[in-house]
């Protein structure tokens, strides 16, 4: 009984250990590209000029971050490597931190940024494909909802190092980099159960499998992106909509109405993503979510004041966000090559910067003509596209 106990502790120890590393990378880029660096960005170029350096920052960023991530993914699959790349990953995103904060011009602000995304999908694009190695499918729902915790922490980091009287200018980037390196170190210490520390080894599959992987694949990396599409315009326009369904409406009721969803998202996830391992059905929370998430953006299509408006986007945010935690975790039970989980990971991941290049141009086309209950019924039949690419697809089919 003690043996059997043992590697299942161990394994749980991890997953706790991985949880916090997932966190750290989380806060190291969500107070400096939410807050930072668009503060930093402002007193630059100033505010109006900012807007449009910003754009452009973020999308020369988008385009290394997309590409590091496929590069450094697969490098730690070719060397059988995910520790040492983390590290390296860690190192560098880290000491890019603080120069980002002394750059005085925008043109060395964008150089640093750039480096800054390679060393954070250094370490990033192995430490997802290291759950893949290590966590075992019947438990990679806990993995998941315990990962749903990431976007709060990186929200709250940010507000920590803005207090005032704390830290000022690139102080502050150097507080960043001190938790970042406080929450990645200590999976690196105790690194993973034996024998569940590499990579495994490529394994042929018959070309009939090999097409049924692909397919599953192809599945699951569409209906995260049919979400996320979703999630990235409410994410930027929500405030807008809000205002267009009442005038008073402000910028703080917004905010909190961010916070609670994410305040409740988190713990929900772990919920449903333990019910999900001891059922033993990983995808259909993933469907449910996906199909409630329709519902939701087809309510705030129909909502007539802020009120209905507030709980339809309540319904929307709350089973999209359980629905992108999960997705995280369980993608990794249906890679094709699990020898290449790095790789494919770093591809699944356009599916999360894909959405940025849309948004704008669904928001721009459809908004002026048709207005928002437009645009989210054209959202809400994405979600349901996601739900229905879903049915009856379970890891083995």
């Amino acid at each position: 009984m003690r043996r059997v106990a043992e590697p299942r502790a161990a394994t749980d120890r991890f997953i706790l250990l991985y949880a916090l590393a997932w966190a750290g990378g989380t806060i190291g880029y969500v107070p400096l590209l939410s807050i930072l660096l668009p503060v930093q960005v402002a007193g630059l170029a100033g505010k109006t000029a900012g807007v449009d350096w910003l754009a452009y920052i973020a999308l020369i960023g988008a385009i290394a971050a997309s590409l590091a991530g496929i590069l450094f993914g697969y490098l730690s699959d070719i060397t059988r490597v995910r520790r040492g790349w983390i590290a390296a990953g860690l190192a560098l995103s880290c000491a890019m931190l603080p120069v980002i904060g002394q750059m005085q011009s925008l043109s060395a602000l964008v150089a640093a940024i750039v480096a800054w995304q390679l060393g954070i999908n250094m370490m990033l694009a192995p430490l997802a494909a290291w759950a893949g190695d290590v966590v075992p499918d019947d438990r990679k729902g806990m993995l998941g909802g315990l990962m749903a915790f990431a976007p709060g922490l990186g929200a709250l980091a940010g507000a920590v190092v803005t207090v005032p009287g704390l830290a000022a200018g690139s102080v502050r980037l150097w507080l960043v980099a001190a938790i970042v390196a406080a929450c990645v170190i200590p999976v690196l210490l105790h690194g993973a159960p034996a024998t569940e520390d590499a990579p495994p080894q490529a394994i042929a599959p018959s070309p009939a499998s090999g097409r049924d992987k692909r397919g599953r694949a192809l599945r699951m990396w569409l209906a995260r992106l049919f979400v996320q599409v979703a999630e990235a315009t409410l994410f930027a326009y929500l405030f807008f909509w809000l205002l267009s369904l009442d005038s008073a409406v402000t910028d703080n009721q917004t905010a909190r109405l961010f916070s609670l969803i994410m305040l409740v998202s988190a713990p929900l996830a772990l919920l449903v993503g333990r019910w999900s391992d001891r059922k033993g059905r990983p995808i259909a929370p993933l469907q449910a979510c996906a199909l409630i998430s329709a519902l939701g953006l087809a309510a705030m299509a129909l909502a007539p004041d802020l009120t209905g408006g507030m709980l339809a986007y309540g319904l929307f945010g709350l089973s999209s966000a359980v629905f992108l935690a999960l997705h995280s975790a369980q993608t990794l039970r249906i890679l094709p090559r699990p020898d290449r989980r790095g790789r494919d990971l770093g591809l699944f991941n356009l599916a999360n910067t894909f959405p940025s290049l849309v948004m704008p141009w669904l928001t721009i086309t459809l908004v002026p003509k048709a207005g928002f209950p437009a645009l989210f019924g054209l959202l809400a039949l994405l979600a349901l596209v996601s739900g229905l690419l879903l049915r009856n697809m379970t890891p083995a089919d």
